[in-house]
């Protein structure tokens, strides 16, 4: 008789694309989320949490550079007898949920509205270095205003967002452009072929990759690429491609500048025209506010959502340098984008909605947080209050509950006691700043043993016998002083 064959064990692998968030990480995020929050509820914004699941048919084909309905989403069918079940997908982005929330629920929500939101969203894409399938976003949004001041004030608040987290003024600038405007370029050109204006839209894309020499060469015969091989162009003459280098060089010394240089590029198109004059008041907005150009610009260079946006749109960049993975330096780059989408609400509705909104890059922003030092790669761990005694557990707890009620984060060694040293490698490996120690004789003497972790190794990594005798990092203290002299070690330790 044959022998049944095993099971075989299931790989303990994270799924491709995918990766796990450990307790520094996840304390870093959900502190800076917070602290997002918090700006964007002194705007007067409101939470909102919607579902992490979405039909595919509300969800929409609004990804970029993808051409089937279902491209880049998770997406599956739900089982019915006449196989006929709604497709559903996990949410792309927090945008079109948004779109969905409203229409459904617009009867009972304030016009305009305003809400944030934040969490996971997952994208079925190939996967790269960095580049993860589920990623954490951060909105806000003005759903039901026309009014260039909902651009503004997202951009203002923007900004605040930024310095609030720990990305000090100079180190960052907003960036604001205006899609009409685009359009307006394209009107100049006189091009009416469909084919021919998405090829134009997607050279003027590669702008900051390729600088304006690529963009001429792309729009006319085609160019060279890095590789050497060679990229077929548009096929436009010098005289079409004109508009469009005029447009995206046309930044100025200021603001009034960069808008006289616009309307050069824009000519008599009345829509383009429109998009200045929207600009125009984003920028007196802002001004008025305080947002001088050391903080938000006009910046014809920024293209986003091609497909998307039908505004306004704007961009928050990282201007200080970085080292990349081969030690070359470049600038941490975008952060955050958004833009008004006047068309998103009307999918549902059949009337048009105007909205704006922008969107950060949580994980991106956290990366720049610690290039600045704002934060700690790795944060501290609990006391740790070790156990002499398994007999005396109710003593250790009664320990641990003063800390804990004093606001300090501790715990319990709760394996097993029976080897100290392997109770003190436990607090190292959970990075706790100290360990407190009451064996038999300090409970006959009714003190404690309090053991300064950090100071510890760094007395045993660089300090001679003599430095370690000046400097203890072990302290013997009444029971009763318990939580001063951790609080006293803590302070040192942050100080």
């Amino acid at each position: 008789m044959a022998k049944p064959k095993k099971t075989p064990r299931p790989k303990a692998e994270t799924p491709k694309g995918f990766r796990d968030y450990f307790g520094a990480e996840v304390t870093q995020r959900t502190e800076m989320l917070r602290t997002i929050a918090g700006v964007y509820h002194r705007y007067g914004f409101e939470a909102l949490e919607s579902s992490a699941v979405e039909t595919v048919e509300a969800l929409g084909k609004f990804l970029p550079d993808v051409d089937r309905p279902n491209e880049g989403v998770f997406a599956w069918q739900e089982s019915e007898d006449d196989g006929a079940g709604d497709w559903m997908a996990l949410r792309y982005d927090l945008t079109a949920p948004l779109a969905r929330v409203y229409a459904q629920h617009r009867n009972d929500l304030p016009t305009p509205y305003r809400r944030y939101a934040m969490g996971p969203v997952w994208r079925n894409e190939k996967p790269g270095p960095g580049r993860y399938r589920q990623f954490y976003q951060c909105d806000a949004d003005t759903v039901g205003s026309a009014s260039m001041a909902a651009d503004a004030e997202i951009c203002a608040m923007l900004s605040d967002t930024l310095e609030t987290v720990g990305i000090p003024r100079g180190d960052y600038v907003v960036r604001v452009n205006n899609r009409k405007v685009l359009n307006g370029v394209l009107e100049t050109m006189g091009l009416v072929d469909e084919g021919q204006r998405d090829a134009v839209l997607r050279t003027i894309d590669k702008f900051d990759k390729v600088g304006a020499d690529g963009v001429r060469e792309l729009l006319g015969k085609g160019r060279l690429d890095a590789s050497g091989a060679f990229i077929d162009g548009v096929g436009l003459s010098d005289d079409q491609a004109g508009p469009v280098l005029a447009f995206l060089t046309s930044k100025g010394v200021d603001a009034a500048a960069t808008v006289a240089n616009l309307r050069a590029a824009v000519g008599a198109s009345q829509i383009g025209v429109q998009g200045i004059d929207e600009l125009d008041q984003i920028g007196d907005l802002l001004a008025a506010g305080g947002y001088g150009p050391d903080r938000i610009v006009i910046d014809p260079s920024v293209v986003r959502g091609l497909g998307y946006y039908t505004g306004p749109v704007y961009e928050a960049e990282l201007t200080f340098e970085i080292f990349d993975e081969k030690g070359r330096k470049r600038q941490f780059g975008s952060v955050s984008g958004g833009g008004r989408y006047d068309d998103l609400v009307k999918r549902f509705t059949g009337q048009e909605v105007p909205a704006t909104g922008v969107s950060i890059g949580v994980d991106r922003l956290l990366a720049a947080l610690r290039e600045k030092g704002r934060i700690q790669a790795v944060e501290h761990g609990p006391v740790v209050v070790t156990v002499m005694d398994r007999d005396r557990m109710a003593d250790y707890q009664a320990m641990v509950a003063e800390l804990r009620n004093a606001g300090i984060r501790a715990e319990v060694y709760l394996g097993n006691p029976k080897n100290f040293g392997n109770q003190l490698k436990y607090a190292d490996k959970r990075n706790s700043p100290v360990a407190v120690i009451q064996g038999g004789d300090e409970k006959t003497k009714d003190v404690v043993q309090i053991k300064d972790l950090i100071l510890g190794a760094q007395i045993a990594a660089n300090a001679t016998l003599e430095e370690w005798k000046e400097r203890p990092s072990q302290y013997e203290v009444a029971r009763s002083d318990l939580v001063a002299k951790v609080r006293e070690i803590l302070a040192e330790q942050a100080g």
